[in-house]
Order: C-alpha cells, then structure tokens, then sequence
C-alpha cells in the first residue's frame, strides 16, 4: 500500500496536476442512444423521452450534468466500445468476433492505470468486464451480456447492490454496467412498449446514485459520476454498424461542478468516444494510456484553472507525439525555439506535426513567462488552447486513419489461393460439362428445334457471376446488394419463361403426348416470378432506403394480431406443401407415412409455442417458452439425423424383398447397365424423401427462430424450391442441371436478403438466438444466430437433395461403374455452389484489398467481407451435407445391388 502511494504521488508531483476527484462511479446503459437525452441536430429530445428521465433532464437544464454525443467507431458492438473508452484506442475490426468470446485486454488502459495507482475498483454488471480486466477487480457480480431476452433481472442484478455499496467507504471506483436498455432495443426496437419503463428505470439509478454522492462528498471526497453508453441502436434495435443511430454514443459528466450555466443547453456537443480516456485520466491525475488517440474534452476541465488546463492539453500533446514519431519514423520536432514563433504549418507530414506542436508549446511558455494584465493573459491562453487543440485533433484524425496495420503481403497470400482454388473449381465444373452428356432421348426437344436459345441462359450467369463480382468495388452496391439479386434474379427466371413459352410450339409439333410436362415448366417459372416479387416486397433492405413502406412494416402496423395470424397462416402452408410433396411418393414406399407422421409432432409444438409465447414485440423469457423450444430442438434433430441414417435401410429391405424372387443381385443374365438404372432409382427415391424431411424440419426450426413478421416469407420459400424442383422434373435428363443448381444458389440469395439481412451488422438477429437456451453459451448461441441469418442460402442448398431426386441422369451412365454414377448425381449440385461462392470470394476479397485506405473500408466493405466469409462456410456446410447424405444413401443402397464379381 505504501508503494502504491508513492506511485500516486510521483505520478502527481510528475504531471503538476492534481487529482480532481476521489472517486468514480462509471456508470454503462449498453446502446443507450445520446439522442434519448440530447436531443438530435441541435433540437430538444422526444417528448416521450424527456419525461421518462425527468431528474437526468432537471442536471442538464441547471447545468450541473454535461452531456457529449461521443461518436464511437464501428463495429458498433459491445466490448471493442468499451476498449476504446478505457485505452483510447480504436480496436481491430475482427473484435466484433471476439465480441462473443472477449479475452484479457493487453493494452494500456484507464483501468489498469487507475488500478495501479492504488484505488480499489468494484464492478457490477455486464461480465465483459471481468474477461477484459481479470484480477483487477475488489468485489464484482458479473451477469452474461448475450441473453438478451432477460430485461429484467441484468438489470436488477446491479441494482440490488447500490443500497450497501454507495454508503461504504471502501472503494474508490465503481462500474455499473447496465443491459436492460440493449436487450429492449433487440427484442422491440426504439419503439418498444418496454422502452420508457427501462429509461425510467435508469432515470430513477441516476438521481439515487446522485442524491447519495452529494450528501456524502464532504465525509468521502468529492465524487464524478460518468454515464456512458458503448453505442447506440438502429430503429429495429440491432447495432454493429456505422450509421448516426448506432454510432451515436452517450458522454454524461454528474459533479464537474455544482453550476455549469456556460454549458447549459449545451447539448449538441460532439467528441469521439476515444476521448473519455484521456479527460478521465486529467481528471484522476493517472497517466493517459501510451496507445490514446483521443483528444481532451475540454469543457470537462472549465472548472480547472488555466495552468492546470494547458497543462492537462500538453500532457496530452506529448502522449500523441509519441505516438506520431512510432508511426513516422523520420519525424524529429527538435530546434525548440526560446522566443515566440508561430509560423504557417506546411510542406510534409512530418514538418507539419512538429509546426503545430512547436506553435503550441511556444505559446504555452510565453503565457506562463509573461506577467500582463488579466485580459492580455486570457488572450495568450485562449491562443495557446487553440494552437493545443489543433495540434491534438489533426493528429488524432491522422492516427485513426493509420489505426490498423495492413499485411499487404500476406492478404496478395490469400488472395492468390482464393484465386487458384476458383480456377480449380471452375476447371472441374467445364471438365464435367463436356463429360456429362446431356443428350438423352427423354428430352422434350431436341436440341436442332431451339438453336437460337442454345446457351443464352449459360452466358447470362457467366455474364452476370462477372459482373456482379465487380460491382462490389462500389461502396452504394455493397450497401444494395439486394438490388443486384433481385434483378439478376428476375432476369434468369424471366430467360427461362422465354424458353418455356417458345417450347410449348414445338412439343404440340413433335411431342403432342409431352403438352403437360411443356406446360409444367411454363406455369411453374410463372409462379415463381410472382412470388419472387412478393418476397421482393416484404422486407425493405440495404442501408438508404429501409425506411421505406413494405409488407411487414404494413403488418407491424396492423398490429400483432395481424402478425400472429401470418404465422399460423405460414405455418399451414409449411406443413401442408411439406407433407404434399412427401405423400406423392408414399403409394411406392409405405414408410414415407411414418416420416410423414413424425413430422407433425414438431409441428405441432412450434404451433403450439407460436400462439403461446411469440409475439411481435416482446420474447418470452419464461422457463415454459424454454423447454417447449428445447423439445422442438430434440425433436427435430431425432426426425432429421433419423431419416438420414434409417431410410437408406427401409429402401434397401424393401428391394432385397422385392428381388428376392428374381435374384437381381446375383444374377449375371441381367445387364449390369439395368442394375444400375434400377439402383439410380431407389437412390432417388430415398434422396427424394430425405430431402423433403430436411426441408420440413429447417422451414420448422425457422418458424421457431425466426422474428414472427418473417414467418410468412418461410413459407414463400418452401414453395419456390417445390416450383424449381417441378420445372426441373419436366427438363427431362441432366439438360443444363448447372443453370438450374445456379438458379438455386441465386433464389437462396434473394431469399436471404428478402428475410430483412443485409451487409450491415446491425440487421443480426441477435434476439432469436437465445430462443430455447436457459444460460449464455457462445457455441450454442452462435450456432442459432448463423441459423438465422444464412436460414434461405441453407434452404436451397438442402433442396438439392431433392433436386438429385428428380433429375434422371441414366443417361449419363456409361456402363456400371459406381464412380461415374456418383459424378452424375453430385459433380454439378456440388461444384456449382463451391464455384460460384468461390469466384465472389476471391473477387471480394480482391476488392478488400484495393479499397484498404477508401473512406467507408471500415463501414461498408469490412462487415461485407464478414458476410462474405460465413456465406463460404454455409455454403460449404450444406454442400458437405448433401455430399455425405448422397455418399452415405448409395453406399447402403448399393450394398447388396452389384453384380458378382464386383461385390467388395
């Protein structure tokens, strides 16, 4: 303790200042907007709101509280905003992963400066504290920051505490960190019923935290009372990104002095949230953290006296020097000159640093040299806080853009295996094409009767592939992406329209008996038009125009009856198509009825815990809500890892039955070529049924995660995979079976972007991935919040079990071997969706790496490329699914189907 004492005091006799407080209650309200207290654009706040917090308003009208809108950095998420707060550094990007799995921060910090200066901290709250300052802490009560579907008790787990601990006297700091207000912003949004309450709730901690430290300032010392907030919320309530709504953080300063009238109504003010670090270190006497950019805020120290404050801003000056001469090295601010000399600042980077930091030391010694009149003297310490503050802020900015260290080399590292692994995909994926035929006499046409659409609709996804991989290099694309799928979505379908129509001619000519199947294809393309434009008008995505009128907005407006009634509705349609689809096949195979029958017992829990316990504006938290989630969860992992491994089986007792009689299996008077057809069969017969359970289980999972307005779109969903798996049945033999696994990826991609996503992190579902979990566990709550955002691109990649199904490649076969019927059914449904994701891959990542130093890298392009990399992994995950479950059903299938000779 003694050392301790000596460090504060050196460090105090060291900076000549003095610590202006004895104590600190730093108090967090995660994504409190700065807006719910200080108004927006200079303008009062929202009446709701001024009336929710009434005591924190009556401090910032009379002056005693000053409030800061402190823009924060993106990613807008929880612990990289508290790093920047206590180290005044601005965090990586990738920290929005460590988000969810927060380590020991190594940085200098407020903390640890704080800590080692001998003052006894206390925390309460959010347990992302304990994981970034772990052993610095007296007492703590840590409550998990991710079970965001908890407003109530997170919050009362902190304030249970103050009754106690604000009348001890043996601590010196205290962090509150408060997660109600975040929790109510993902759940309902801005506008959520339980928003006031909250704010009321917090408005009510405010006054007794104040009431309390002003009675008891003169036992215990004088004591500063920070509301911070580590971001703000979009209007949906979701943060992560860079707009006003997130960025916009809270600075609330309680007990700077009794009256601040120059700073009442002040309110519009705006610093950068790396700044809280430097002013909370000036007003405790520690260090500034060797890694600060941020800048003093200066109307904090108004109640310091001139010298205290020019030397709080030169502290200050010296610490970003540092920093400066580490980034450029050739920088020498030496030839200090004795006299007054303020010069122009110009010429390079360099020279212009040491220009400005020499014009503000020059002036700081000639105000402290010189002996004048007052009003001289508030003159010389205007200018010399000018010319100090000029200095910090251009040297700040210059150091937030050179934040972050770019390995050139090893991202061209990366950017080169992307590219070879497109080529090898793309290579395989021509290779196929010309060794898979794609004559057959099944065909509805031949290929002589339409050759002026030979290949149009192959060279416009090559074209479009292209074209939409260098229309990532614009920021406003990135930020509209939808746009670009929908169109180029709409376009393919509308190719295939074409052909459907300019068949139907030419199948009454040559094929009278082929009209419905001609028919099939041009009704089905037509309906998935329509619907594809429904699904286009649901969500209004992207960035700028989100505020525009759509069907779910209209719904939310109608209200939540309107909202369960969809679901219920969506919910019929799900299972009613899903069980459709399974029954056509059930006159062959009779077990289909069992599967059949399984499957309505999940639906009718999710039902069941639709009308119970979702609604449109609140998540149930009750244990009841759990563990009816919990036994859909089991229940559908038994129905869909069943199906897989035991259909297989049902299929294979079913035909050594059925040849029981001829011995097809021994017998060598039939073609092996036969065998293999009939064997090609039931492998889709069973892929047929596998396929649509899968379906039926995911569509159910989705209704269960999913926010209720977004139930209907599920249903939309399922029926455009049933559309495209009836044009693909009547294309006859493998006829351009890449541009239909093609149109899959696209409608999965359309779909993901009708769902509410886009490349924005703030669009997350965070909410939902907590459904049906009692605890915080990362592993399981990530899992279920990917589930949710990739619910489409996963859905269609599943439909290609189905898609196997119906196409009859026999005619591909040439001979016996196993190995050419594997290719057949998986060389283009794998390579299609690997190659595709490959080329946007490499192409967007190229992109990263041009727009390294753009404006919006940060903003735009870097949450992109996160999408862009869990895309890759949903795309490789369902493609391993289909793989194994193809692998794995002709395996068992094939296990008794092959001729003597070639049993192994």
């Amino acid at each position: 303790m003694y050392l301790l004492l000596c460090v504060s005091t050196l460090i105090q006799e060291l900076s000549e200042l003095p610590s202006s407080f004895d104590r600190l209650i730093l108090m967090v309200i995660d994504g409190l907007p700065a807006e719910f207290i200080l108004g927006k654009d200079g303008d009062h706040p929202k009446k709701a709101f001024v009336e929710a917090m009434p005591y924190t308003q009556t401090l910032l009208s009379t002056g005693v509280a000053v409030g800061f809108h402190a823009k924060a950095a993106p990613p807008t998420v929880t612990m990289p905003c508290l790093k920047a707060m206590v180290s005044g550094a601005i965090p990586g990007y990738l920290d929005v992963v460590y988000n969810f799995n927060t380590q020991a921060l190594q940085d200098d910090n407020i903390i640890g400066q704080l800590f080692r200066t001998g003052r006894k901290i206390w925390m309460f709250g959010d347990d992302t504290w304990l994981k970034l300052f772990p052993g610095l802490f007296t007492r703590t009560d840590g409550v998990s920051s991710f079970f965001v579907k908890d407003t109530v008790e997170v919050d009362r787990n902190v304030s249970r505490h103050l009754g106690d601990e604000l009348m001890r006297d043996d601590w010196d700091i205290m962090i509150l960190h408060y997660l109600g207000l975040d929790h109510v912003g993902h759940i309902g949004g801005r506008k959520s019923v339980l928003m006031a309450p909250k704010l009321k709730e917090m408005d009510e901690v405010i006054e007794r935290i104040h009431s309390t430290s002003q009675m008891q300032d003169e036992d215990k010392g004088r004591t500063l009372l920070v509301i911070v907030s580590d971001h703000g919320m979009t209007e949906d309530g979701n943060h992560g990104g860079s707009s006003y709504e997130e960025t916009d953080s809270l600075a609330l300063f309680i007990g700077l002095k009794d009256q601040m009238h120059g700073l009442a109504g002040q309110q519009s003010i705006t610093v950068d949230q790396v700044d809280i670090a430097p002013t909370l270190a000036a007003l405790f006497n520690v260090p500034i953290p060797k890694n600060n950019i941020g800048v003093l805020i200066q109307d904090t120290l108004d109640f310091m006296s001139e010298e205290q404050q020019l030397r709080a801003m030169e502290l200050n000056s010296w610490q970003l020097l540092s920093l400066l001469q580490v980034q450029l090295p050739g920088m020498r601010c030496i030839n200090f000159n004795k006299e007054l000399v303020v010069s122009k600042c110009s010429g390079s980077v360099e020279k212009k640093f040491c220009c400005l930091y020499q014009n503000a030391a020059a002036l700081h010694r000639s105000w402290v040299s010189k002996k004048m009149s007052m009003s001289n003297r508030r003159k010389d310490y205007i200018r010399a806080a000018a010319a100090y503050h000029e200095f910090l802020k251009t040297a700040s900015e210059w150091l937030a853009r050179r934040v972050t260290d770019k390995p050139v080399g090893l991202l061209a590292l990366g950017v080169s295996a992307m590219l070879l692994s497109s080529v090898i995909l793309l290579g395989l994926l021509f290779h196929l094409n010309k060794a898979v035929s794609i004559e057959g006499e099944a065909n509805l046409l031949k290929r002589e009767s339409r050759p002026h659409l030979r290949g149009l609709d192959e060279f416009f996804i090559v074209v479009a592939t292209v074209g939409h991989a260098i229309s990532m290099g614009s920021s406003s694309m990135v930020e509209e992406e939808q746009y670009n799928w929908h169109f180029l979505t709409s376009t393919l379908c509308l190719l295939l329209l074409r052909e459907a129509l300019q068949v139907f001619p030419a199948v009454r000519m040559q094929h009278p008996s082929h009209n419905e199947r001609a028919g099939c294809q041009f009704y089905s393309v037509l309906a998935l038009i329509i619907s594809g434009r429904i699904m286009r008008g649901w969500h209004q995505g992207g960035v700028n125009w989100t505020n525009l009128p759509d069907i779910s907005k209209w719904l939310e407006l109608r209200g939540n009856e309107y909202v369960k009634y969809t679901q219920i509705v969506a919910f019929v349609l799900v299972m009613s198509l899903g069980l459709f689809a399974l029954s056509l096949i059930w006159k062959r195979i009779k077990e289909v009825l069992a599967i059949m029958f399984s499957l309505l017992v999940p639906g009718l829990l999710v039902l069941k815990h639709v009308i119970e316990f979702q609604d449109n504006t609140v998540t149930s938290s009750g244990s009841g809500a759990t563990l009816s989630a919990q036994k859909i969860y089991t229940t559908l992992m038994i129905i869909s890892v069943g199906t897989i491994v035991a259909f297989p089986w049902f299929v294979l007792t079913k035909k050594n039955k059925n040849s029981s009689s001829c011995s097809i299996s021994s017998s060598t008077s039939v073609p092996s070529n036969a065998i293999m057809k009939v064997l090609l069969h039931e492998i889709r017969d069973s892929l047929y049924v596998i396929g649509w359970a899968l379906l039926l289980c995911w569509c159910l999972v989705q209704l269960l995660l999913q926010q209720p307005v977004s139930s209907m779109p599920i249903s939309i969903l399922l029926f455009q995979i049933y559309l495209i798996m009836l044009y693909s049945s009547t294309t006859g033999p493998p006829y351009k079976q890449w541009v239909e696994v093609s149109t899959l990826y696209y409608l999965g991609m359309v779909g993901h972007y009708s769902m509410g996503n886009s490349n924005a992190l703030a669009t997350i579902d965070v909410a939902g991935a907590f459904i049906g979990t009692s605890s915080y566990s990362t592993l399981v709550s990530g899992i279920l919040m990917f589930m949710i955002t990739y619910a489409s691109p996963m859905l269609f990649l599943l439909s290609i079990l189905v898609h196997i199904s119906v196409k009859d490649v026999s005619v591909a076969l040439q001979g016996s071997d196993s190995r050419q019927l594997l290719k057949a059914m998986l060389g283009f449904p794998c390579l299609v969706p690997l190659g595709l994701n490959s080329v946007l891959l490499a192409a967007y990542t190229i992109v990263l790496l041009l727009m390294r130093n753009h404006l919006f890298v940060w903003s735009v392009f870097s949450p992109k490329f996160l999408y862009v990399a869990a895309a890759t992994v949903c795309i490789d995950v369902g493609v391993f699914i289909v793989a194994a479950t193809v692998t794995y059903a002709y395996a068992i299938i094939a296990s008794t189907g092959k001729p003597k000779g070639q049993q192994a």
